[in-house]
């Protein structure tokens, strides 16, 4: 069978933009020569929806949305994700859904059975679960329909312990001919080839080809990757679309050579760069923005940073400030100037010392009989985030906030000063895969200076400070971190692990320590398995002691 995949990117909320892409994407998958056309998950909608599915209107405008949008469908079906209304008495208020439109109206509709509700996701909050999965008879062919979470369900996944309903078992068990998947499956390192594991497994488990159509694009923290992928019957892949970006494209089940994009196969670092690209983008231009502004130190965060703006808005969106205070280095002054000047950039610069100077006075008498000290040296921090807000106002510009996720776990930022921004571009990428991106973004020839990626890192807030004199070489303190926030792992047992028992202790003190401070910075772009954010939910009152 020809089925066309319409990986598209859809905006939570914009149910009338959703439509008019669904159906583009439906035409020309049609004139293409699709006899079945499939689409991500939610639709619709846009995924994930949240508490927008409880403003009154809302589930019913994407119901109406859906009738118009089965009203163009002819003779070749269209399967659509969307949210519907649960009108039994008991349970949650919708269904996450999908609807098979055929001839100018919705024929069946199939609910989705395993709501995940772990790390960003909190299906179960909005959805009620349908207790067996959809299959439709159409033209001879027994088709199972699947919706993301509903092919997660195997022993190779550590949230199959969720679940009490197997969907491809139920599958299995009825002898489908073809398995189709509908997905807003989220984008990590390393779960593209996660995912064609697991769904190689469903098709050799059903006996037959699967076709997986996934949302790409991001929505707020989360990267869509896209990645659709059909599976023969054997669990090899017969097609594979490219990653972070839209896609139409047919795809015959029956084909005997495969159908593999360049794009699909790339390495994890050209993956890292283009979501982060793409998460970018998409935050901003989703949200009304349409240029951007940086603080620019000379330092390789802001750099990386800098040079993804470039890419996601074109270099005449994008401003580089320099702020330099009283000790900021030349050479700093100097890497953040090349820079600029390499990506093609808006640069200018602002100095801070006048502003560090007024606001040591106005602090002079309350300060009196106190040593020196990081309240001095944050004042700096203070004053950039203070000047570049400004800049952001006046001009429109979203100001991009420039923390790793080294610094930000340990709490080696300043609040109201370089946490200030409308988002944390690079927070979920710890300081070695930083260095890693900045060699990958100099591939073909040098864009951040090669002085910016072989200094010793610096905040800069005193004369001759190294980020060393405060934290572990970045290499241990990435591996410990690994260890203690992503992989939940105690002290001790990260210390038997072969670390240091006092640099382990002091650092796991800094991270829940600082946990107040994370839950007031700028939303970030998810690309581990855990982030901070709406995955990662510690208190911040808390005595736990690990």
């Amino acid at each position: 069978m020809k089925i066309g995949l319409a990986q598209i990117n859809t905006i939570v909320g914009d149910l009338r933009g959703n439509a008019e892409k669904i159906l583009h994407g439906y035409r020309e998958l049609v004139a293409a020569g699709a006899e079945l056309v499939l689409t991500p998950e939610l639709a619709v909608a846009g995924y994930p929806p949240r508490d927008l599915l409880f403003k009154s209107r809302f589930v019913a405008d994407n119901e109406a949305s859906l009738r118009r949008l089965a009203a163009e469908i002819g003779e070749v079906p269209a399967l659509i994700g969307f949210v519907e209304k649960n009108s039994a008495e008991r349970g949650r208020h919708f269904y996450n859904a999908a609807a098979w439109c055929e001839q100018g109206e919705v024929r069946h509709i199939v609910r989705k059975c395993l709501l995940p509700t772990y790390d960003v996701f909190d299906e179960d909050r909005y959805f009620e679960p349908a207790r067996e999965t959809g299959l439709v008879t159409w033209k001879g062919v027994r088709i199972g329909i699947t919706i993301c979470e509903d092919v997660w369900n195997h022993p190779s996944v550590p949230t199959r312990r969720h679940y009490e309903v197997d969907p491809v078992g139920q599958l299995a068990a009825a002898g489908v001919d073809l398995v189709l998947n509908l997905s807003a499956s989220p984008w990590h390192s390393g779960k593209k080839h996660l995912r064609e594991h697991l769904l190689a497994e469903v098709a050799t488990r059903c006996g037959c080809p699967l076709v997986y159509c996934n949302l790409v694009g991001g929505n707020d923290e989360l990267i869509f990757d896209g990645h659709s992928k059909v599976m023969a019957a054997d669990g090899t892949l017969l097609a594979g679309l490219k990653g972070f970006s839209e896609e139409l494209r047919v795809v015959d089940t029956a084909a005997s050579a495969a159908d593999i994009d360049p794009r699909y196969d790339q390495d994890d670092l050209a993956d890292i760069h283009d979501a982060l690209v793409l998460g970018l983008r998409d935050y901003a231009h989703k949200s009304g923005f349409r240029s951007a502004l940086i603080g620019l130190s000379g330092g390789i965060d802001s750099a990386v940073v800098a040079a993804l703006a470039k890419e996601a808005f074109g270099p005449e969106n994008v401003i580089g400030v320099s702020l330099p205070s009283a000790i900021s280095s030349q050479h700093s002054r100097d890497d953040a100037r090349i820079l600029a000047e390499n990506l093609g950039i808006r640069f200018e610069t602002l100095p801070i010392a006048g502003i560090v100077e007024a606001a040591g006075g106005a602090l002079k008498d309350i300060f009196a009989g106190t040593a020196l000290g990081v309240a001095e040296e944050n004042i700096q921090a203070r004053a950039r985030g203070l000047l570049l807000m400004a800049v952001s106002n006046k001009f429109g510009a979203l100001l991009l906030t420039t923390g790793n996720k080294s610094e930000v776990a340990v709490g080696y930022c300043t609040l109201y000063g370089d946490m200030a921004g409308g988002l944390a571009v690079i927070s979920d990428l710890p300081k070695m895969q930083v260095y890693a991106l900045a060699r990958y973004i100099n591939r073909a020839g040098e864009v951040i200076p090669e002085n910016t990626i072989t200094k010793p890192p610096s905040a800069e807030l005193r004369p001759d400070q190294k980020d060393e004199d405060s934290l572990p070489p970045y290499p241990v303190l990435d591996d410990i971190l690994r260890l203690y926030v992503e992989e939940g792992k105690v002290s001790d047992e990260i210390i038997a692990a072969g670390f240091d028992e006092q640099t382990v202790r002091d650092i796991v003190r800094k991270v829940d320590l600082n946990e107040y401070k994370r839950k007031q910075a700028a939303p970030g772009l998810k690309i581990t398995p855990l982030a901070f954010g709406v995955g990662r939910r510690i208190p911040i009152v808390q005595k736990y002691v690990s």
